[in-house]
């Protein structure tokens, strides 16, 4: 396998850490990316700003999908759930034949197989991955599990890069499965804590709940993970809330209804919302839980029952 040339699709969060990391490593001579921000008349500041800080860590930020496409050995999808199958759509125009396409969009597995017939129809080799946790603190050492035909082979590239990739499947759609059944439990669970300590909170009873929670799951420090799971939703709840329109998606497929994944999906929404309105603007990065509950409760009109 000969991968000289690797473009990144998103340069957000993810795709800023896979550049990054990918950059020098052995027989690659070249990393590029392309974003909608890059190409968005009516965002100039931020598209001088993406591209600034692309070049800067040696970053080519192409000027279009097909540009980046027919540039690319190793095409690398990093967008939104919502965005998944579009951008496969896009891909398939102008990616070079026998050239890879991961896909590392958390989509169901039935999105996914329509984006592998898409790619494949075209003559390229398309690979599922099921990113199984955050990847900020793992940078490209985040666990992977890859999915498809060639899911193997390209397991093997991506390890003498450093990375954590494992092939779980040669058929589409184990992998997807297995990371959007996680997420079901990981965003639901933070879901959960939301609602139940920005409850708690208006009420008064925290210093009564989060000990009982200790108590229960004693490993678990429930103060210190709650704040982080606020964190991560105000930051990323569009992101996480397509995601889990996903699973929706998935547990549809399976015949099973998604109550609950559908309700985690409106409320990692709602947060979203509530960021967007900058309800949160101002809050320190290592604020507490507390902090981003009192700040929903305000929100809200809370009339502080616990009064």
């Amino acid at each position: 396998m000969n991968i000289a040339s690797i473009g990144l699709i998103g340069y957000g969060e993810v795709g800023k850490i896979f550049t990054s990391g990918l950059i020098g490593k052995a027989g690659v001579h070249s990393v590029s990316a392309w974003d909608l921000k890059f190409a968005t008349p009516t965002l100039q500041e931020v598209q001088m700003s993406e591209r600034l800080h692309a070049s800067s860590r040696g970053v080519q930020a192409q000027d279009s999908l097909q540009a980046l496409s027919i540039a690319s050995d190793l095409i690398i999808g990093a967008v939104t759930a919502s965005n998944a199958l579009s951008v496969a759509q896009e891909v398939a125009k102008f990616i070079r034949p026998g050239g890879f396409y991961l896909d590392l969009n958390s989509a169901s597995p039935g999105t996914k197989q329509k984006c592998a017939a898409l790619i494949d129809a075209a003559g390229g080799i398309y690979v599922e991955a099921g990113v199984m946790t955050s990847v900020p603190p793992y940078g490209i050492r985040v666990p992977m599990l890859l999915g498809g035909a060639r899911a193997a082979d390209l397991a093997w590239q991506l390890s003498q890069w450093g990375m954590d990739a494992k092939p779980v499947s040669d058929r589409l759609g184990v992998a997807s499965a297995i990371k959007m059944s996680r997420s079901v439990m990981i965003k639901g669970l933070e879901a959960l804590v939301i609602e139940s300590y920005t409850t708690a909170r208006a009420y008064g009873v925290e210093d009564h709940v989060l000990p009982t929670l200790k108590e229960t799951f004693p490993s678990i420090d429930w103060s210190l993970q709650g704040a982080y799971f606020f964190s991560r939703v105000v930051q990323h709840g569009k992101r996480r809330s397509e995601e889990m329109h996903e699973a929706a998606n998935m547990v549809k497929e399976s015949g099973f209804e998604p109550l609950m994944a559908s309700a985690t999906a409106l409320k990692q929404q709602w947060i979203s919302q509530q960021a967007q309105k900058g309800v949160f603007n101002g809050l320190a990065a290592d604020a507490t839980w507390q902090d981003y509950a009192d700040r929903l409760l305000a929100q809200c009109g809370n009339v502080n029952p616990k009064d």
